[in-house]
This record gives C-alpha cells, sequence and structure tokens, in this order.
C-alpha cells in the first residue's frame, strides 16, 4: 500500500495530470476562439447585405409605407429625370381627376407634398423629391406608371434602412418586389 500512496503522489503522475489539463484547457480555449471568430465572420458577412426594391416587379400597393418597421417608412420615390418627360400634366405629380392644374392639395397625388415642381420652359417643368416628406406610400409612383412614362418609383434607402434580418415590408411584399442583395451591388434604378 505504501508503494500506491507514492506512485499516486510522485512528480511523474503530478506531470501528467497537468499535462493533461494543459492540453484540455488549450483546446478549449483554441475551440473557443474559433467560435467567436466564426460568429464574427457570419455577421460581416449578414451586414455586407442590404435590402432592395427591384422597380420592374413593384406593383405601387402601398405596403412600403405601412408595413416598415420604421416609424416613418425607410422606402422613398426617386425620379428617373433621364426617363421624365417634364411634363406640364405629370400624373405622378396631379391626381387623374383634378378639376384644375394648379397645386391646390386637392389636385396633388402626393399627400405629404414631396414632389416639387418647378417651371423650366414652356411647357416643362422639372420635379424633384423632397426625402424628408415623402412618406413610401407610392401613390406618385403608381400614377406616373399609368399615365407617364414610369419616371417615379419607390427604392429603399440605405442610410434610413435598420436591415433586418428578415424584412417585414419584403414578407408581405405581394410581387416579390425586395430581395436582399450584396452591398456591392448599386441601386436598381430606372435610368
Amino acid at each position: 500500500m505504501e508503494q500506491k500512496k507514492e506512485n499516486k503522489n510522485s512528480p511523474i503522475a503530478r506531470r501528467k495530470f497537468l499535462r493533461v489539463l494543459g492540453t484540455a484547457v488549450a483546446g478549449g480555449s483554441i475551440l473557443a476562439v474559433s467560435g467567436v471568430l466564426a460568429s464574427r465572420l457570419k455577421n460581416e458577412k449578414e451586414a455586407s447585405y442590404y435590402w432592395q426594391i427591384d422597380p420592374q416587379k413593384c406593383t405601387h400597393c402601398g405596403r412600403c409605407e405601412t408595413d416598415c418597421v420604421l416609424q416613418v417608412s425607410a422606402v422613398k420615390c426617386f425620379h428617373a429625370n433621364k426617363v421624365c418627360g417634364y411634363c406640364d400634366l405629370c400624373g405622378g405629380y396631379f391626381r387623374s381627376n383634378a378639376k384644375e392644374l394648379n397645386t391646390a392639395a386637392e389636385n396633388l397625388m402626393c399627400p405629404t407634398g414631396a414632389i416639387q415642381r418647378k417651371f423650366v420652359e414652356d411647357p416643362y417643368f422639372e420635379y424633384t423629391i423632397d426625402e424628408s416628406l415623402c412618406n413610401g406610400c407610392g401613390k406618385c409612383v403608381k400614377g406616373c406608371s399609368s399615365f407617364g412614362n414610369g419616371s417615379l418609383y419607390l427604392q429603399i434607402k440605405r442610410d434610413l434602412c435598420t436591415d433586418c434580418n428578415e424584412c417585414k415590408i419584403a414578407r408581405v411584399c405581394p410581387s416579390d418586389a425586395i430581395t436582399r442583395v450584396s452591398m456591392d451591388t448599386a441601386y436598381k434604378l430606372k435610368d
């Protein structure tokens, strides 16, 4: 029995125990660091994607205004200047049933007054979008597509969007116009 006690307390047994313990701690540390790095890479990869609307698929349903998680939607109206006809009678600016072509609120398509109209020369007007007033309702886009050349379209502003894991608007979009694309992909424009 005295020999067994000496073997348990011998320096060789302690060294072996410490070596096994050290190997386990080192292995555990390597696994932990690997897990953290893998998690960071996954988060960075997801962060390099953003939500975007395909203007060719968008049906201007109005859900961008009502279903965004933000108080005021990150979806804004864009204007394709190259496509615009600069018309006096703009389908995105005036309602189709406007009694007079003046800037009275009851004659305008945009409920927030986000579309600004500036006279260029007879009969041409320049139209610009005041992003701070736009709520993403799509009424102007629908009017422009129905009675014009479709120069107005909706797009999600990168700097306003919170890049939700699953976009609430994308879930309810009837035309599947909203997809997640790589950050190096440019906005889909109508130019």
